[in-house]
Protein backbone atom coordinates (compact mmCIF):
# COMPACT_ATOMS: atom_id res chain seq x y z
CA UNK A 1 0.00 0.00 0.00
CA UNK A 2 1.67 3.12 -0.91
CA UNK A 3 2.21 5.88 1.94
CA UNK A 4 0.79 9.11 1.38
CA UNK A 5 3.00 12.24 0.11
CA UNK A 6 3.68 14.74 2.68
CA UNK A 7 3.76 17.92 0.48
CA UNK A 8 5.10 21.16 1.84
CA UNK A 9 3.41 23.73 2.21
CA UNK A 10 4.82 26.95 3.01
CA UNK A 11 2.26 29.07 5.30
CA UNK A 12 -1.05 28.22 3.44
CA UNK A 13 -2.46 32.24 3.71
CA UNK A 14 0.86 33.51 2.28
CA UNK A 15 0.93 34.97 -1.62
CA UNK A 16 3.80 32.76 -2.87
CA UNK A 17 3.46 31.05 -6.04
CA UNK A 18 4.13 27.73 -4.59
CA UNK A 19 0.90 28.24 -2.32
CA UNK A 20 -0.70 29.40 -5.56
CA UNK A 21 0.16 25.61 -7.48
CA UNK A 22 -1.16 23.74 -4.17
CA UNK A 23 -4.45 25.85 -3.88
CA UNK A 24 -5.10 24.87 -8.15
CA UNK A 25 -4.93 21.29 -7.31
CA UNK A 26 -7.18 21.57 -4.65
CA UNK A 27 -4.24 20.64 -1.67
CA UNK A 28 -4.76 23.57 0.14
CA UNK A 29 -8.17 25.59 0.30
CA UNK A 30 -8.40 28.99 -1.83
CA UNK A 31 -7.25 32.10 0.69
CA UNK A 32 -9.94 33.93 2.40
CA UNK A 33 -10.87 37.23 1.42
CA UNK A 34 -8.81 40.12 3.31
CA UNK A 35 -11.50 41.71 5.38
CA UNK A 36 -9.95 45.14 5.20
CA UNK A 37 -11.97 46.41 1.93
CA UNK A 38 -14.77 45.59 4.48
CA UNK A 39 -13.54 47.21 7.31
CA UNK A 40 -12.52 50.32 5.42
CA UNK A 41 -15.74 50.08 3.75
CA UNK A 42 -18.00 50.20 6.88
CA UNK A 43 -15.57 52.81 8.48
CA UNK A 44 -16.21 55.07 5.42
CA UNK A 45 -19.77 54.88 5.71
CA UNK A 46 -19.96 55.65 9.38
CA UNK A 47 -17.80 58.73 8.99
CA UNK A 48 -20.36 59.60 6.29
CA UNK A 49 -23.50 58.87 8.56
CA UNK A 50 -21.51 60.87 11.90
CA UNK A 51 -20.76 63.95 9.35
CA UNK A 52 -24.53 63.90 7.76
CA UNK A 53 -25.94 63.37 11.45
CA UNK A 54 -23.67 66.11 13.29
CA UNK A 55 -26.34 68.70 13.22
CA UNK A 56 -28.99 66.98 14.52
CA UNK A 57 -30.49 67.96 17.80
CA UNK A 58 -28.78 70.98 18.00
CA UNK A 59 -30.78 74.16 19.43
CA UNK A 60 -30.41 77.14 17.44
CA UNK A 61 -28.10 78.97 20.25
CA UNK A 62 -26.10 75.77 18.88
CA UNK A 63 -26.43 75.93 15.40
CA UNK A 64 -25.23 80.15 15.95
CA UNK A 65 -21.64 78.54 17.77
CA UNK A 66 -21.04 76.78 14.49
CA UNK A 67 -21.31 79.51 11.73
CA UNK A 68 -17.77 79.89 11.45
CA UNK A 69 -17.50 75.68 11.10
CA UNK A 70 -19.78 75.17 8.54
CA UNK A 71 -20.72 75.89 5.33
CA UNK A 72 -23.50 78.97 5.03
CA UNK A 73 -25.67 77.64 3.08
CA UNK A 74 -26.21 74.31 4.68
CA UNK A 75 -26.15 76.16 8.10
CA UNK A 76 -29.04 78.06 7.00
CA UNK A 77 -30.95 75.47 5.45
CA UNK A 78 -30.75 73.17 8.66
CA UNK A 79 -31.39 76.81 10.67
CA UNK A 80 -34.92 76.63 8.97
CA UNK A 81 -35.24 72.77 9.24
CA UNK A 82 -35.04 73.34 12.49
CA UNK A 83 -37.11 76.06 13.51
CA UNK A 84 -40.01 75.08 11.09
CA UNK A 85 -39.56 71.78 13.45
CA UNK A 86 -39.42 73.69 16.51
CA UNK A 87 -42.81 75.98 15.31
CA UNK A 88 -44.77 72.74 14.47
CA UNK A 89 -44.45 71.48 18.18
CA UNK A 90 -45.16 74.90 19.74
CA UNK A 91 -48.64 74.79 17.45
CA UNK A 92 -49.34 71.10 18.34
CA UNK A 93 -48.53 71.32 21.90
CA UNK A 94 -52.42 72.20 23.18
CA UNK A 95 -52.70 68.83 25.56
CA UNK A 96 -49.59 69.19 28.24
CA UNK A 97 -50.98 67.44 30.66
CA UNK A 98 -53.00 64.22 31.79
CA UNK A 99 -56.65 64.16 32.09
CA UNK A 100 -59.10 62.65 34.38
CA UNK A 101 -61.72 61.03 32.57
CA UNK A 102 -64.74 59.91 33.87
CA UNK A 103 -67.71 57.09 32.00
CA UNK A 104 -70.11 59.58 30.86
CA UNK A 105 -67.25 61.54 28.30
CA UNK A 106 -64.93 58.70 27.19
CA UNK A 107 -66.44 58.74 24.09
CA UNK A 108 -66.22 62.10 23.20
CA UNK A 109 -62.53 62.76 25.54
CA UNK A 110 -61.38 59.65 23.83
CA UNK A 111 -62.78 57.87 20.77
CA UNK A 112 -63.97 61.40 19.29
CA UNK A 113 -60.54 62.94 20.40
CA UNK A 114 -58.34 60.57 19.11
CA UNK A 115 -59.79 61.70 15.46
CA UNK A 116 -57.89 65.06 15.86
CA UNK A 117 -54.69 63.75 17.87
CA UNK A 118 -53.28 60.49 18.92
CA UNK A 119 -55.19 59.62 22.14
CA UNK A 120 -53.57 57.11 25.47
CA UNK A 121 -55.71 55.91 28.35
CA UNK A 122 -54.09 54.66 31.20
CA UNK A 123 -56.35 52.45 33.26
CA UNK A 124 -55.05 52.24 36.18
CA UNK A 125 -55.38 50.14 39.92
CA UNK A 126 -57.58 50.65 42.30
CA UNK A 127 -55.19 49.26 44.62
CA UNK A 128 -52.00 51.92 46.16
CA UNK A 129 -49.72 48.62 45.83
CA UNK A 130 -50.43 48.46 42.57
CA UNK A 131 -46.33 49.47 41.64
CA UNK A 132 -46.44 49.34 38.13
CA UNK A 133 -49.63 51.03 38.03
CA UNK A 134 -48.19 54.02 40.12
CA UNK A 135 -44.87 54.02 38.32
CA UNK A 136 -46.76 54.49 35.24
CA UNK A 137 -49.07 57.75 36.52
CA UNK A 138 -45.75 59.23 37.01
CA UNK A 139 -44.47 58.35 33.80
CA UNK A 140 -47.40 59.64 32.33
CA UNK A 141 -47.00 63.00 33.63
CA UNK A 142 -44.01 63.52 32.54
CA UNK A 143 -44.84 61.89 29.02
CA UNK A 144 -48.05 64.57 28.97
CA UNK A 145 -45.48 67.64 29.39
CA UNK A 146 -43.25 66.31 26.86
CA UNK A 147 -45.27 65.23 23.84
CA UNK A 148 -48.13 68.01 24.01
CA UNK A 149 -49.37 66.68 20.89
CA UNK A 150 -50.63 63.92 21.96
CA UNK A 151 -53.78 63.84 24.83
CA UNK A 152 -52.08 61.49 28.02
CA UNK A 153 -55.69 60.34 29.92
CA UNK A 154 -56.51 58.02 33.21
CA UNK A 155 -59.22 56.42 34.62
CA UNK A 156 -59.50 53.60 37.25
CA UNK A 157 -60.22 50.05 35.58
CA UNK A 158 -63.11 48.62 36.72
CA UNK A 159 -64.25 52.76 36.82
CA UNK A 160 -64.05 52.09 33.23
CA UNK A 161 -64.88 48.85 32.12
CA UNK A 162 -67.08 46.92 34.90
CA UNK A 163 -65.05 44.38 36.63
CA UNK A 164 -62.06 45.11 35.52
CA UNK A 165 -59.91 43.11 36.80
CA UNK A 166 -56.51 44.55 38.60
CA UNK A 167 -54.40 42.12 38.05
CA UNK A 168 -54.77 43.31 34.47
CA UNK A 169 -53.43 47.42 35.52
CA UNK A 170 -51.89 49.10 34.60
CA UNK A 171 -53.36 48.92 30.90
CA UNK A 172 -52.37 51.12 28.12
CA UNK A 173 -54.88 51.94 25.34
CA UNK A 174 -53.67 53.89 22.21
CA UNK A 175 -56.86 55.45 20.27
CA UNK A 176 -56.27 56.91 16.48
CA UNK A 177 -59.62 57.95 14.28
CA UNK A 178 -61.83 56.29 16.51
CA UNK A 179 -60.55 53.33 17.29
CA UNK A 180 -58.32 51.14 19.54
CA UNK A 181 -54.69 50.57 17.56
CA UNK A 182 -52.84 48.84 20.80
CA UNK A 183 -53.47 47.79 24.21
CA UNK A 184 -50.51 46.93 26.36
CA UNK A 185 -51.81 44.81 29.37
CA UNK A 186 -49.69 45.39 32.19
CA UNK A 187 -45.49 46.68 31.96
CA UNK A 188 -44.43 43.52 31.47
CA UNK A 189 -43.74 43.77 27.54
CA UNK A 190 -42.28 47.19 28.54
CA UNK A 191 -39.94 46.17 31.32
CA UNK A 192 -41.89 45.68 34.29
CA UNK A 193 -40.94 47.90 37.61
CA UNK A 194 -38.34 48.72 35.35
CA UNK A 195 -39.99 50.71 32.97
CA UNK A 196 -38.67 54.44 31.91
CA UNK A 197 -39.33 57.46 29.73
CA UNK A 198 -37.35 55.14 27.24
CA UNK A 199 -39.34 52.24 26.94
CA UNK A 200 -42.91 54.18 26.71
CA UNK A 201 -41.19 56.50 23.79
CA UNK A 202 -40.64 53.52 22.00
CA UNK A 203 -43.99 52.43 21.81
CA UNK A 204 -45.15 55.90 21.05
CA UNK A 205 -43.06 55.46 17.76
CA UNK A 206 -44.06 52.05 17.00
CA UNK A 207 -47.97 52.78 17.24
CA UNK A 208 -47.31 56.14 15.33
CA UNK A 209 -47.59 58.47 17.69
CA UNK A 210 -43.89 59.52 17.81
CA UNK A 211 -41.34 59.97 14.90
CA UNK A 212 -38.25 58.22 15.43
CA UNK A 213 -36.39 61.12 14.77
CA UNK A 214 -38.51 63.51 16.83
CA UNK A 215 -35.76 65.78 18.39
CA UNK A 216 -37.76 65.95 21.79
CA UNK A 217 -36.47 62.29 22.29
CA UNK A 218 -33.11 63.60 21.80
CA UNK A 219 -33.25 66.08 24.04
CA UNK A 220 -34.60 63.67 26.78
CA UNK A 221 -33.61 64.92 29.91
CA UNK A 222 -35.38 64.04 33.95
CA UNK A 223 -36.55 66.58 36.57
CA UNK A 224 -33.32 66.23 37.80
CA UNK A 225 -30.82 66.64 35.32
CA UNK A 226 -29.90 63.13 33.88
CA UNK A 227 -30.59 61.35 30.90
CA UNK A 228 -33.96 59.57 30.73
CA UNK A 229 -31.98 57.92 27.87
CA UNK A 230 -30.25 55.95 30.48
CA UNK A 231 -31.75 56.28 33.92
CA UNK A 232 -34.89 54.74 34.62
CA UNK A 233 -37.27 56.35 36.90
CA UNK A 234 -37.53 55.15 40.48
CA UNK A 235 -40.56 53.32 41.32
CA UNK A 236 -43.07 55.25 44.43
CA UNK A 237 -43.41 52.59 46.92
CA UNK A 238 -45.67 54.62 49.53
CA UNK A 239 -47.78 57.29 50.23
CA UNK A 240 -50.30 58.84 47.87
CA UNK A 241 -50.17 61.55 45.09
CA UNK A 242 -53.07 64.06 44.03
CA UNK A 243 -53.99 62.65 41.66
CA UNK A 244 -54.09 59.33 43.39
CA UNK A 245 -56.68 61.41 45.94
CA UNK A 246 -58.79 62.63 42.97
CA UNK A 247 -59.92 59.12 41.88
CA UNK A 248 -61.61 58.59 45.44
Amino acid sequence: MDKPVNVPVDEPNADTEWNDILRKHGVIPEKPPSPTPLIEEALAEARKQAHENRLKGKGLDELDELEDEEDDEFLEHYRKQRMAELSTIARTGIFNQVYPLQKPDYSRDVTEASKQAYVLVHLTSSLGTNIESRLLTELWRELARKFGDIKFCEIKGDMCIEGYPDRNTPTILVYRDGDIQRQVVTLRELGGTSTGMRDVEELLVNVGALKANDTRRLHSVSHNGSSIFTNRKAVPTSGSTEEDDAWD
